[in-house]
């Protein structure tokens, strides 16, 4: 084909935006289950009046350590635990000399960090009283440096009519 013939195919192939597409589409669905998390617009289990006071959140942070292993895992209120990273992983361990030290829980923290960022996890609740000691500190720690929140957002309420304060709605933004 000569030069000319090609120059020709691409002006007839021209990249076209979305408009057209948009201004056609009758119903759009989100097969995202955990956008309207990502949205603060779900709710957020609170309990029964009898339970503990701020228990209320999307993904939770577990740890388990045992004489051998450590183990931490994000649950999420209905499904379970949705990540974890344990020193008893081959990969893991074969990188480290002991698989309950210090070493052992900043490792578990940075691999549990990576696979929440590249699952789309970047704010999680970490109850208070689950750091019991020197080495689950260090986890944490590990979590947070490596880009995870350890709070996770509020739930957004709209506001009544008659309320003077108004909440940035998360859906929408300002640049």
């Amino acid at each position: 084909m000569s030069r000319m013939c090609i120059n020709n195919l691409f002006i007839k192939r021209q990249i076209h935006g979305n408009v057209e597409i948009i201004q056609n589409c009758k119903e759009i669905r989100n097969r995202n289950p955990r956008n309207l998390e990502r949205l603060r617009i779900a709710r957020k289990p609170k309990g029964y009046a009898l339970d503990k006071c701020g228990e209320s959140y999307w993904h939770k942070l577990t740890v388990k350590s045992s004489q051998r292993y450590c183990t931490a895992e994000i649950y999420h209120f209905e499904n379970g635990p949705v990540i974890s990273a344990s020193s008893q992983e081959w990969g893991i361990k074969k990188q480290l000399y002991s698989t309950n030290d210090t070493t052992a829980f900043k490792f578990v923290g940075q691999v549990l960090a990576q696979r929440c960022l590249e699952s789309g996890i970047s704010e999680i609740y970490v109850d208070k009283s689950i750091i019991t000691g020197n080495k689950i500190q260090l986890l944490v720690n590990e979590l947070s440096e490596n880009g995870i929140y350890l709070q996770e957002p509020e739930e957004y309420k709209h506001p009544k009519p008659t309320y003077r304060y108004r909440p940035e709605k998360p859906w929408e933004t300002f640049e």
